[in-house]
């Protein structure tokens, strides 16, 4: 896989003719007799290659005039796997994009965040992805409405404001322009679906890319859950959402084809923010097969990724938590930190409802935790310096943890903060910011699988042997760390 695949016409029509499900995202087949955009894996004869026009993005084959196709549902593709390996001006910008930036802040302050002009953001998009931010925001704002259309019995006039669009004339044109259906067929055509078990919520399916080995991702998820803000309950992990608008509470339970994803919002208009922090949760848009054959060249890690391929990196929902989180797991076992990030938010979270019981707080935000008293907090001294200056700086804004950090600035940024080694940086840059060359040759865990497996055991040593693994070391630690017992690799039984 490379960036920009769409240019490579040769390369795309051999993926549409074997009807590959491993390309769906990373290009979009145009088809020019017929005005309709399909996946890679349309299930329709394919079309001849003199008739076909591959575009990087559904936003370009829209504004290009291209309706989306009513079989394959091009709209509902994973995401492509380069906005989450990449870290330069446009895969941030796409993250921000698929975090509903664009519709909150609109252009000027997906711009501001990117510390970049509307100008040069604009450009820089056109020219990779065929389409500008408000685009882009369109066809994710026509992929939510479709969402709401066929999986609620929501008014349409309440989706229409729920998907972001300022009108419901936008929203019916824009319906009928993506989809060539009006919302009401688009309702009448869906499935019927079995309602929810819990009222007001949604039922959706995750798609992603295959394979996936669910084990060492809801198991890490589940062994280190907070009390009150996460669980693993029959055969789903749980947790609450702080979000744009509201809160929100979902269950994600792992399926061979797909993730089932249950959401319950305070706001409809979060809905597209949820899920997008759900795939970037479970890693959902990562491409396993480029992935496991860049280790499997490692003779020492191919066993590994043929035992049990398609790990994933689990990641997390709010970038902010999960570097307190990190801080309190430092040098204590994963059951005392969740015995101290229990306790912070027992004391200091906002309190919400879970209509299933079990869940009873949001985990708290830097702003409360910048407030506690230092002395209450059960930790060495040096640590409780590590802790407070760490909030401040998120809470005053002088440290800043979302989708669209600079993940080499951030990381230098965190190790000037007193009591930041190289391990606590590093686990932020891999499972909050989403560096998939994040490594960790001070883990004792991965040391340890270092030793057992004839690998290098010293730092210095096991990070030269890993520069084979670039650019995607933070899987090489997942399969290094699953050599072990530890209840992270497996999913509760």
């Amino acid at each position: 896989m490379q960036m920009g695949m769409h240019t490579d016409t040769e390369r795309c029509v051999r993926a549409v003719r074997s009807k590959d499900a491993r390309f769906d995202g990373w290009f979009f087949t145009a088809v020019l007799t017929t005005g309709i955009y399909c996946r890679p894996s349309c299930p329709v004869v394919p079309p001849k290659p003199e008739n076909m026009v591959f575009h990087p993005s559904a936003a370009a084959c829209q504004q290009a005039g291209f309706r989306a196709c009513k079989r394959c549902r091009p709209d509902t593709s994973p995401g492509s796997p380069e906005w989450n390996q990449r870290a330069d001006l446009v895969a941030r910008a796409m993250r921000l994009i698929a975090d509903g930036v664009v519709d909150r802040e609109g252009v000027p302050g997906l711009a501001r965040r990117l510390g970049y002009s509307t100008r040069q953001v604009e450009r820089q998009l056109l020219a990779e992805l065929g389409a500008g931010p408000l685009a882009l925001a369109r066809a994710q704002r026509a992929q939510t409405a479709r969402l709401l259309i066929e999986t609620t019995a929501l008014p349409m006039a309440q989706i229409a404001f729920a998907a972001g669009f300022a009108s419901i004339r936008t929203f019916n044109d824009t319906v009928r322009e993506v989809f060539a259906l009006p919302p009401s067929e688009l309702r009448a055509r869906a499935p019927k679906r079995q309602g929810a078990s819990t009222p007001g919520a949604l039922c959706l399916r995750l798609p992603f890319r295959a394979p996936l080995n669910p084990d060492n991702l809801f198991g890490h998820l589940a062994a280190t859950a907070v009390p009150g803000v996460e669980e693993w309950r029959d055969g789903s992990y749980r947790r609450t959402l702080r979000l744009p608008h509201g809160h929100g509470i979902v269950a994600l339970t792992p399926n061979p084809d797909h993730v089932a994803c249950r959401l319950t919002l305070g706001d409809p208009r979060d809905l597209t923010v949820a899920i997008s922090r759900c795939r970037r949760l479970l890693d959902l848009d990562a491409d396993p097969v480029a992935i496991d054959d860049q280790l499997r060249t490692d003779p020492v890690l191919a066993p590994l990724v043929d035992k049990a391929p398609g790990r994933r990196v689990p990641r997390t929902v709010d970038e902010a938590e999960f570097a307190v989180r990190a801080v309190l797991g430092q040098q204590v076992s994963t059951a005392a930190a969740r015995t101290h990030a229990a306790r912070l938010v027992t004391a200091h979270g906002e309190p919400v409802e879970d209509p299933e019981g079990g869940l009873t707080h949001l985990f708290p935000a830097p702003e409360a935790l910048a407030a506690l008293d230092p002395e209450s907090l059960a930790m060495p001294r040096s640590r409780r310096t590590t802790f407070t200056t760490l909030v401040r700086g998120l809470a005053d804004g002088d440290l800043h943890l979302g989708v669209e950090s600079d993940w080499p600035r951030t990381r230098a940024e965190l190790l000037a903060l007193p009591g930041f080694g190289p391990w606590t940086a590093n686990v932020i840059a891999m499972r909050a910011l989403g560096d998939p060359d994040a490594f960790l040759p001070t883990d004792l865990g991965i040391r340890r699988a270092a030793r057992e497996l004839g690998l290098p055991s010293t730092p210095a040593a096991l990070t030269a042997r890993a520069a084979a693994w670039r650019p995607w070391r933070a899987y090489a630690v997942q399969y290094l760390w699953a050599t072990d017992s530890h209840p992270i690799n497996f999913l509760p039984v």
